[in-house]
């Protein structure tokens, strides 16, 4: 290609396609001429070559970067997923209309991640492979972060997870700007024990989150001098609650600590009413249910229970108002607006801010920009530790209100610094049990599907 221009630059200079006849008896002025004209067709092929080189620089430049949104958008998850979605959307929108990020626009690639492991993993595949994403903000379980973990740290590539989760990980290749358990269930059990009682049931679905959750809330209720009273798990997006309510209605616990996820909690929370327990009675402390879902409970009563997150709606301040606003003008104005919601739409300004202080958007190099940026967030200022890419995080527990919003109860005076690996074990130890249950369940993240 560089030749041929050559030859058309060197035609329009005179010289013709290539070098002319010369006709001289002078063999000294034969050779100085020829020297003359290699000269110019070098000049002319550097000059090129840095052309065509600004020309892939600039295009590169204008050409969008594409980003990977993966989360459920059908089945079980959906109801929680779906809002995390928006916002993460909206961020991309944000930053879109103030010129992007380097000079480019964003375009995000959403694909359903079906609330299965095997579709996420499938899903962060593709928009690696052949989307060619920058980064990946998604999944909302455990079991499809550990599936889609595997994809990412294969590709060296950049996942931003959203959500609480059990802890027990530390992968380089994740920023995690939900909640540590230090950070969100475990704070809720010296609260319990001094508010409504020592005595507790745990239920959840079958899969890692609850199974590590409730092994981490029963160690720290025994050190709290605490009881548990019973432990029953229902299959992700299960909907027979019936058995657990009555088992929870003859041991007659003080408190029930609830990890079941998705629209199973719609079935788990009609069950309890039928069964006459009430939240004045046995309340319930909920680690999965956000605003959302009790959007969905228009016909259950769940005034009186509790939910933990880092982030409510109803927080105080210009940010957060300001925040919500957005969400409503966008979406509608009832729209509930909820935690993971929030640390989705952080996840995206924090990368964005990475991608401005280093230049690009290569997730190798974003990733170890990430560490020790901090931005102010609707919840407060938001910090990434560098030496565990998690987030510096506020607990706050809400009390249900009669319009399915929070009224905060209590909060943590500070931000607590994460510790994916709670002190109660080893980390070897905390390693083996989760390798256990992998096991267990004949390698995958979750129990038997219902049905």
């Amino acid at each position: 290609m560089i030749i041929a221009l050559v030859k058309g630059l060197a035609h329009q200079r005179g010289i013709g396609a290539g070098f002319p006849r010369i006709h001289c008896r002078d063999p000294t002025e034969v050779d100085q001429m020829k020297w003359k004209y290699v000269a110019v067709a070098s000049v002319l092929v550097v000059a090129l070559t840095a052309s065509v080189a600004h020309l892939n620089y600039v295009t590169t430049q204008k050409m969008p970067v594409r980003v990977g949104i993966l989360h459920s958008r059908t089945g079980t998850m959906a109801i929680s997923e779906e809002p995390v979605v928006r916002a993460t959307l909206l961020a991309i929108d944000e930053l879109n209309e103030s010129g992007g990020v380097a000079g480019r626009r964003i375009e995000p690639v959403v694909m359903d991640g079906k609330s299965t492991g095997a579709d996420f993993g499938a899903g962060a595949e593709s928009l690696i492979v052949e989307h060619g994403v920058a980064a990946i903000f998604g999944c909302w379980t455990s079991e499809s972060r550990k599936v889609v973990r595997e994809v990412v740290e294969r590709h060296d590539h950049l996942l931003f997870y959203p959500v609480r989760y059990e802890g027990l990980e530390l992968s380089p290749n994740i920023v995690y700007t939900g909640s540590a358990p230090n950070q969100q269930f475990l704070p809720a059990v010296p609260w319990a024990v001094q508010t409504l009682g020592r005595r507790f049931y745990l239920v959840g679905s079958d899969y890692v989150f609850p199974r590590v959750a409730n092994a981490l809330l029963k160690d720290h209720i025994d050190f709290h001098h605490g009881e548990v009273t019973g432990e029953a798990y229902v299959p992700l997006g299960g909907s027979d609650f019936s058995g657990v309510a009555a088992t929870i209605q003859n041991t007659r616990p003080d408190v029930i600590l609830n990890t079941v996820n998705g629209d199973s909690n719609l079935h788990f929370f009609a069950a309890l009413r039928a069964a006459g327990i009430m939240p004045d009675d046995i309340p319930v402390i909920s680690f999965s249910v956000t605003e959302s879902e009790l959007d969905g409970m228009q016909d259950v009563a769940v005034a009186g229970d509790y939910l933990v997150w880092n982030y409510f709606q109803s927080i105080e301040g210009e940010a957060n108002r300001a925040f919500v606003d957005k969400i409503h003008a966008r979406f509608g104005a009832n729209y509930p607006v909820n935690d993971p919601m929030e640390a989705a739409y952080l996840g995206v300004k924090l990368w964005a801010l990475a991608v401005e202080s280093v230049g690009a958007t290569t997730p190798q190099l974003v990733r170890r920009a990430v560490g020790d940026k901090h931005v102010a967030a609707p919840s407060g200022i938001a910090y990434i530790e560098r030496e565990t890419q998690h987030a510096r995080k506020t607990v706050r527990i809400g009390r249900i209100q009669a319009d399915r919003t929070c009224r905060i109860v209590w909060s943590s005076v500070n931000p607590i610094r994460p510790a994916p690996y709670p002190p109660h074990r080893s980390r070897k130890d905390w390693d083996r049990f989760v390798d256990s249950l992998y096991r267990q369940w004949g390698d995958r993240w979750s129990g038997a599907p219902q049905g």
